[in-house]
């Protein structure tokens, strides 16, 4: 029988012979996986077309929201000048003095001194007597009167008429009116002229 050593020593080498030959390499054909390209296509075109629809739509958006603003502020600028025009009128129509002045018109009279009503009794108290239009304040007091120094009587300085001699006409005026009426300088229509025309 042989000892556990040689049998170790005989086995070794077939392991050995054996793992060599699972090492060893060996040609395998090349297999190609290609991935679908459609798929992807499909998805950068989709996102493409998608980014540029969305940055029109926020374009279109963004011009409307500024012809909005551009509308309102025009329309705010109207409504404040409307707005200061209305305040001028009405500050004109409250002037007292314009007031006055109207009123005096209709025919209302400004009492020379006032008169008091008490709300408790009913008495009055000061002038009781009605303000005629004799006793009214003139509102509008006549213009001063100028002083003769500043305001003379005015100077009428008469001229006579004198003739006017007539324009003298030399031979060369008479010669450019009697062409630019048709005749000649002794005073005979132009028989030239005359036959220009009929023709």
């Amino acid at each position: 029988m042989s000892s556990p050593a040689t049998q170790i020593r005989h086995r070794v080498p077939r392991i050995a012979q054996e793992a060599v030959e699972r090492a060893r390499l060996s040609v395998v054909p090349r297999t190609r996986t290609r991935a679908p390209k459609v798929p992807f296509v499909t998805l950068v075109s989709l996102v493409l077309v998608g980014g540029i629809v969305g940055l029109l739509l926020f374009n279109t958006s963004m011009q409307q929201a500024s012809f909005a603003a551009t509308a309102l502020e025009e329309e705010a600028t109207n409504l404040a000048a409307r707005e200061q025009t209305l305040q001028m009128e009405l500050d004109e129509l409250r002037n007292p003095q314009r007031v006055a002045t109207q009123a005096q018109q209709m025919g209302m009279v400004v009492p020379a001194a006032p008169t008091f009503l008490t709300l408790g009794g009913g008495a009055v108290e000061g002038v009781k007597t009605p303000a005629t239009p004799e006793d009214r304040l003139n509102l509008t007091p006549p213009a001063p009167v100028k002083p003769e120094i500043l305001a003379p009587a005015p100077t009428i300085v008469e001229v006579p008429a004198a003739e006017v001699p007539a324009p003298e006409t030399t031979a060369e005026d008479e010669a450019a009116a009697a062409a630019a009426a048709g005749t000649t300088p002794d005073g005979t229509t132009d028989a030239r002229k005359k036959n220009r025309t009929r023709r």
